[in-house]
């Protein structure tokens, strides 16, 4: 009797087990394709930086036979060099403002009654859905009248105020989270509320500071309609306009195009591979509870 009851429940355990390892396979499978998906088309880009335009064109899929690193001088002396430093300055700005501007907005909407809070949140929700091109005409015209037009902070004052709803709902959902008990305990000590801001909660917050910051940096390095309707002169273009620009000059070299385009994503690489835990931990963090 002892034996016809295990039975069963030895063969449930067998089916779950089979399952769980069916649904682990299928999941391994997927991430693997994926990552196939996304890694492929910038080592791809990355090899045919190095190859003449016989060999792109003729074995677009092979090896370099030699590894020409000219056509990456090349494209630095073509001013990738000034592209990159104007995107660096103007993404670096805009994080800055952004996550500062976002996280003073969040820590007032979680933890102060200020009126008409509720309103607030949806209004900004409502931020979220505005797209940028329906006002590039009133934007150009006030960019001039303040005299900021051709200018970084022409930028960096669009790319905070156009993403500063998204990135206040992102730390709002994350501070939501956050235990009283340590405001409490810094209370009890004495400090104010900008004390308890700077040392309790950004600390606290960090995960989901660092994901906002990596978040608008995507943005602002990849943004092209601003920084082409805004930014006239050649000095200040940034890499997504600069890289159109130079794609004129250099005519039909293709791989100094593909070297110029292997030079401006490596920082953006090397920045998410530097954050990703923080990334993932303030996503999953804020939005799983």
């Amino acid at each position: 009797m002892a034996g016809t009851v295990a039975r069963p429940h030895y063969a449930e355990t067998t089916r779950r087990a089979v399952a769980s390892s069916i649904g682990r396979t299928v999941a391994y499978v997927m991430l693997i394709v994926l990552a196939v998906a996304v890694i492929y088309p910038l080592v791809w880009m990355f090899l045919n930086g190095f190859k003449s335009n016989a060999e792109l064109f003729g074995d677009p899929w092979g090896l370099p036979t030699t590894w020409r690193w000219g056509n990456f001088v090349k494209a630095w002396d073509l001013g990738v060099v000034r592209y990159l430093m104007n995107s660096v300055i103007v993404t670096g700005a805009s994080v800055v403002t952004t996550v500062l501007v976002s996280a003073l907005a969040a820590y007032a909407l979680t933890r102060h009654r200020i009126p008409f809070a509720g309103a607030i949140t949806v209004l900004l929700l409502g931020g979220m859905m505005l797209a940028p091109t329906v006002a590039l005409i009133p934007l150009f015209r006030l960019l001039r009248a303040i005299g900021i037009f051709d200018t970084y902070l022409a930028l960096i004052v669009l790319y905070t105020a156009f993403r500063v709803s998204f990135t206040v709902f992102l730390i709002r959902a994350y501070m939501i989270t956050l235990s009283r008990e340590m405001e409490d305990a810094a209370i009890v000590d004495g400090a104010n509320r900008w004390q308890i801001f700077w040392l309790v909660i950004m600390p606290l917050s960090r995960p989901i500071i660092v994901s906002a910051a990596l978040l608008q940096a995507l943005f602002a390095w990849n943004e092209f309609v601003f920084a082409l309707v805004f930014i006239n002169s050649g000095d200040l273009k940034t890499l997504p306009v600069g890289l159109l620009a130079m794609q004129g000059r250099v005519l039909s070299d293709w791989p100094v195009l593909f070297a110029a385009l292997t030079i401006a994503s490596i920082p953006m690489i090397l920045l998410f591979l530097a954050g990703q835990r923080q990334f993932i931990r303030g996503l999953s963090e804020g939005f799983g509870k």
